[in-house]
């Protein structure tokens, strides 16, 4: 333990700094990546835990030691306090930092560091405890002056249904223990309101382990704004400003920047004031947010505080040029924090806007995904943060939340950050598996988002159908699939490229799916070096996967194509197509039958709704399963009489598993 002296006899205490030498990350992924970085920058070894799923993954790679902590599913490996602890003494770890999620607001896991005698970098357990519950943090709210919505947060968890009646609809049902979307349902009728609160416990209970609910009044188009806090052990708080999260889907953030258009000066200090208020009322260490809701005419009220760093913490880091995992380090050695409130306040600078990629398909409710990243990569900026969990080669399961990366774009303004923020995606290579890469950019492309017209139902007003793909794109994303192909066949004689022929009667033809989309591209070799595709005289070069082409009118595009398993995978000006070729001979006797309710994707069925001989409505849930941390609703095909129901409660099933027969009333 080092101590810095003092410089003399009025000078005050020495201060007790205990230096973390060997850090364990109890997390995976971009989190445990990124807290790496900061480590190594500050000269501090790191630990990863990693289960049998992330064996081979990056932030195990990159770690000094890694240790193996158990199978794929979390609560047997990431949320297993005792195999954390003794990994952080096998390796000789003097300090523990959770990340986000997990265990990072486990006042049982922090406690159970410490008589470790290991350093918890974050909040102490009392203050862990006394945000960790919903309901009594809206009472701490209340007793420090800071504005709560209207709502029931009692112990009677027998009452919610009538508490909810008393309120009025819309209600919000929400887990008292957790956050980030997982057991939260709106409820606008109280016809729904039974099946909300179950659901909603059920879920509640899988992802925190505690399904206590509290009851909310809802508003209609709020916005979404945190306020960054940070506080020392010597009594120093202060507030890094505000970040609009606002754009969300599932009650999920997909796009946060800082600051928010919609906070002037004047409401800046009073929800900075607030923040603190309520900070200083449980003696906050460390990172945290407090979150709030903002309503149409600028009044707010008191949402929730996470006890730990936030996903998005780098739109905060990028306009105060803070690292708030350096922060976190340091306040656990015992140092006081560099900085006051003013000297904060002149800190700022710029926007900065973070875009969230995850594997899923926004064509289908954003249905989770899973499979191997074929390729991942961004360019180079100065401007440009990318924190990723994943590289070229990854496994993408179905056991962890499935966010692949973070993308940070910083600017002078915020339209600056924008434009970049475009460059960026639009020359993102990620291709393998869906993602929600595509759907950002329509989001910062749309008109509203540019105006700063946000609120937390903006994907459902502007986006509430999916978006057909541009068919100019889609062929041309078809044509590079086609010449790439092309350029790698060799015929029978050596250097002459199939397809040729001295005699043609017909061009080369081969076809494509990409979803409901059929695509066909004709081409011929005329042997003089020219290239025919679809009727036109075209000039083409392939290099590896880069292929362009340019057509009669002088226009050159460019497009990049991997193939895998018989897909191909093509961006194209900014967009990213899964291409799968059809066969010239397809088995004609494949087909599944329209009366199958089947798995949109692995998971465990933890509810069955009907049984055999029930009548069914079209759209009627059937089951309910769960994969990648959320519950999703498998419904009829049609109306009609249950004939089979091939899995029970507890079963783990694979994508496209056929879960339910429904046959109409005439079959």
């Amino acid at each position: 333990m080092n101590e810095f002296p003092s410089m003399d006899e009025t000078s005050p205490a020495p201060i007790e700094i205990t230096p973390i030498r060997k850090l364990l990350i109890a997390n995976r992924g971009e989190i445990a990546s990124r807290i790496q970085r900061t480590c190594k920058a500050m000269g501090i070894e790191t630990v990863a835990v990693f289960s049998d799923a992330d064996a081979d993954a990056p932030f195990v790679r990159t770690a000094d030691e890694a240790v193996r902590i158990g199978p794929a599913p979390s609560a047997e490996s990431y949320l297993d306090v005792a195999s954390i602890i003794a990994a952080a003494e096998l390796t000789g770890a003097d300090a523990v930092h959770p990340g986000f999620g997990f265990l990072a607001e486990n006042e049982g896991f922090a406690a159970a560091v410490g008589e470790a005698g290991l350093t918890f970098v974050g909040p102490t357990p009392a203050a862990i405890r006394s945000m960790g519950s919903k309901q009594k943090a809206k009472q701490i709210a209340r007793d420090a002056g800071v504005p709560v919505i209207e709502g029931y947060d009692g112990e009677d968890q027998g009452a919610l249904a009538k508490e909810a009646l008393a309120i009025g609809f819309p209600v919000l049902v929400k887990a008292s223990a957790g956050g980030g979307g997982k057991g939260m349902r709106i409820v606008h009728e109280e016809s729904a309101l039974a099946a909300a609160i179950e659901g909603a416990a059920r879920e509640a209970k899988s992802s925190f382990g505690d399904e206590t609910l509290i009851i909310e009044k809802y508003i209609e188009r709020p916005r979404h704004i945190e306020i960054q806090i940070l506080g020392d052990e010597h009594g120093t708080l202060v507030h890094l400003h505000e970040r609009e999260c606002s754009i969300q889907r599932r009650h999920q953030k997909i796009i946060e920047e800082a600051p928010s258009l919609a906070v002037g000066p004047a409401l800046r200090r009073a929800m900075g004031d607030s923040a603190l208020k309520l900070a200083e009322a449980i003696g906050y260490t460390g990172a945290g947010t407090v979150e709030m809701i903002m309503d149409t005419d600028g009044s707010f009220y008191f949402l929730e505080v996470n006890t730990r760093l936030q996903v998005e913490h780098p739109v905060t880091e990028a306009i105060t040029d803070i690292d708030l995992v350096e922060m976190q380090l340091r306040v656990a050695q015992g140092e006081p924090l560099p900085f006051d409130q003013e000297l904060v306040d002149t800190m700022v600078s710029g926007a900065a806007i973070e875009c969230r990629i995850y594997a899923e398909d926004p064509s289908k409710d954003f249905l989770p995904q899973s499979g191997r990243v074929l390729e991942f990569g961004l360019p180079d900026a100065d401007w440009l943060r990318v924190d990723a969990g994943i590289e070229s080669g990854s496994e993408v399961t179905i056991h962890y939340d499935p966010m692949l990366a973070k993308v940070i774009t910083w600017g002078r303004t915020r339209w600056e950050a924008i434009a970049r923020m475009r460059w960026a995606l639009r020359r993102m290579t990620l291709m393998g598996l869906k993602t929600n890469r595509d759907f950002l950019i329509d989001v910062i492309d749309h008109p509203a988002f540019v105006e700063g017209d946000l609120h937390t139902h903006f994907v459902a007003e502007h986006f509430s159908e999916p978006r057909e793909p541009d068919a100019k794109l889609l062929q041309r994303a078809a044509v590079a699939a086609a010449l790439v192909a092309w350029s790698r066949r060799v015929g029978p004689v050596a250097n002459v490229l199939t397809g040729y022929r001295n005699n043609r009667f017909r061009d080369q033809r081969v076809n494509y799916t990409c979803g409901d989309a059929a695509l066909e591209v004709t081409y011929a070799d005329l042997g003089d070096g020219s290239l025919r595709v679809d009727g036109e005289l075209i000039e083409t070069g392939v290099d590896g996967r880069t292929v362009w082409v340019q057509g009669a009118d002088g226009l050159r595009w460019r497009a990049e194509v991997v193939d895998a398993d018989g897909s191909w995978h093509v961006l194209v000006d900014g967009r990213t197509f899964a291409l799968a070729e059809v066969p010239r001979f397809p088995d004609r006797s494949a087909g599944a039958s329209s009366d199958g309710a089947v798995a949109p994707m692995p998971g465990k069925i933890v509810q069955l709704l009907v049984s055999v001989g029930e009548n069914v409505r079209l759209g009627q849930t059937l089951a309910v399963m769960e994969a990648m941390k959320m519950e999703h609703s498998i419904a009829a095909p049609h109306a009609g009489v249950v004939s089979e129901v091939r899995v029970a409660v507890g079963d783990q099933v694979d994508e496209g598993a056929l879960l339910a027969v429904v046959l109409e009333e005439d079959d």
